[in-house]
């Protein structure tokens, strides 16, 4: 695994942290370890000076010259713990007259403790140190006075620190290789949860780097585990899913405007020749060009509207032109308009609606688009024979709500949870760019509305659309406001 990335990361802050915790831990351990030891030497030491001296002198003690070292010799003589502690006898002259070793101790000697307790006014001292051999110890001086107040002499206590020093290195390198084991079991493991978050990573982005290349086709391989990463994986695989369809409907939507676009240019064009060929010889013949000129412009012109509606949707600038309008006035007038056209298809139209106003606050173009949408898909999706229902109803005087029903030849239900999105066309043989209900459901959910489909496969097609209404004083005698109108 390279030192670099998360693993850098990783290390420099949780590994720094540990590292930090185990010397602390490890210095306080060693720091108790030591004062323990030391503490347990300085304690054996104090209790020989404080009742040893003090029960064993004074039964020989006297104010003679040589009760003090008559006194101390038999005390080091007898000193039980000869095998662990030195004891040296010192004259009130602080000479040293007689050692538990059994060597005498010849010339000058550094006794700070000594030199400590004859002048601190406890007469007792400990002092910690190295001895002209190199040996280090731990020493501890008790002065002994008559009991008329003269100095007698001293005893020195000395016990060696070497063997405790060996030990707490014992100690010392065992706890440092106990860290270092820890340490290394610490970096070991991060090392491998490191790497099962960097792999991952790393084959995240480079799947996403081909997906933004244009490779929709790239897919992460299967995450075994079920954390985060797994959800960013299964994400963007639907992610690529999810742009692989939407690509491949753009380029159906392409193909279709193009196709959709070619069609009128090819009539405006080929009447355009003819009736430049004609000029003024056949009136019939170029007023009849003229009207599939006017036609085909008619239906490029709603053509390029549309998108451009759809382009304002996807951009978030469709906006809506809101004034007073009454609803079932801009229905009326939709339904009068393609009442004439499903007639010349066989297609059999019936309409109901109330008699009374639907008072609203909206765009009425924006409205009557969607109404044109809906009817404009009910014909070309239905047959010689068929039939459509449109039925307008107020379900309580704060809403109303539009039924248009079809017999035509339906959607699938694979189809039908698409049938919003844009570019999505169920159909590829009927005409049409397949973005006419993206951009009413759109207008419907900008006028506070919803827009639903129902659709069986050969059976036909119900779009239900609920608008909100504003609510009006109902004038006096306007008692058949909830009549309903019939129109076959």
């Amino acid at each position: 695994m390279k030192f670099v990335g998360i693993a850098k990361r990783w290390f420099l802050n949780v590994a720094s942290i540990v590292i930090l915790i185990l010397v602390a831990v490890s210095f306080a351990l060693l720091f108790s370890l030591y004062s323990y030891y030391y503490s347990a030497a300085a304690i054996t030491l104090d209790t020989y000076s404080s009742e040893e001296i003090a029960s064993s002198l004074n039964l020989y003690g006297d104010t003679s010259e040589k009760g003090f070292e008559t006194a101390g010799r038999k005390f080091v003589e007898t000193f039980p713990d000869k095998d662990t502690m030195a004891v040296w006898l010192i004259d009130g002259n602080g000479n040293i007259i007689l050692s538990s070793s059994g060597f005498e101790i010849k010339g000058e000697v550094e006794m700070p403790d000594y030199a400590l307790a004859m002048t601190n006014g406890e007469g007792t001292a400990k002092w910690t140190g190295k001895l002209p051999s190199g040996e280090k110890i731990m020493a501890s001086t008790c002065i002994y006075d008559y009991p008329n107040g003269e100095h007698g002499g001293a005893i020195r206590f000395m016990v060696s620190m070497e063997a405790i020093d060996e030990q707490l290195v014992r100690i010392c390198l065992l706890v440092i290789s106990a860290c270092v084991s820890l340490f290394s079991l610490v970096v070991i493991s991060g090392s491998f949860f490191t790497r099962s978050i960097v792999n991952p990573v790393k084959a995240i982005d480079e799947t996403a780097k081909r997906i933004a290349g244009g490779d929709l086709e790239a897919r992460i391989d299967h995450y075994p585990y079920n954390d985060e990463l797994g959800d960013l994986s299964k994400t963007i695989n639907d992610m690529a899913t999810k742009l692989a369809a939407t690509d491949r409907l753009k380029n159906d939507f392409i193909s279709t405007v193009s196709h959709e676009l070619r069609t009128p240019l090819t009539a405006i064009k080929g009447w355009g020749e003819t009736l430049l060929q004609l000029g003024d010889s056949d009136p019939a013949m170029t007023e009849r060009g003229m009207g599939v000129i006017i036609s085909e412009a008619s239906r490029l012109n709603d053509m390029v509207e549309e998108l451009l509606d759809f382009s304002r949707m996807s951009s978030g600038r469709l906006q809506m032109k809101n004034e007073k309008i009454d609803i079932l006035a801009e229905l009326d007038e939709v339904v009068f308009a393609f009442k004439e056209r499903s007639m010349r298809e066989g297609i059999e139209m019936i309409y109901n609606a109330p008699r009374s106003l639907a008072p609203a606050t909206g765009d009425a173009a924006r409205i009557k688009q969607v109404f044109i949408n809906i009817l404009d898909n009910a014909i070309k999706y239905n047959s010689h024979g068929g039939k459509i229902t449109v039925v307008a109803e107020k379900p309580n005087k704060a809403s109303l709500v539009i039924t248009v029903s079809d017999t035509g030849a339906g959607i699938s239900s694979e189809d039908l949870p698409h049938i919003k999105e844009k570019f999505f066309k169920a159909n590829s043989t009927v005409r049409g760019s397949g973005i006419g209900l993206a951009v009413s459901d759109e207008i419907i959910k900008l006028h506070n509305g919803e827009l639903e489909i129902d659709s069986v496969l050969g059976e036909g097609t119900t779009v239900k659309i609920t608008l909100p209404l504003e609510r009006i004083e109902q004038k006096e005698g306007d008692s058949k406001s909830d009549e309903l109108k019939e129109e076959m």
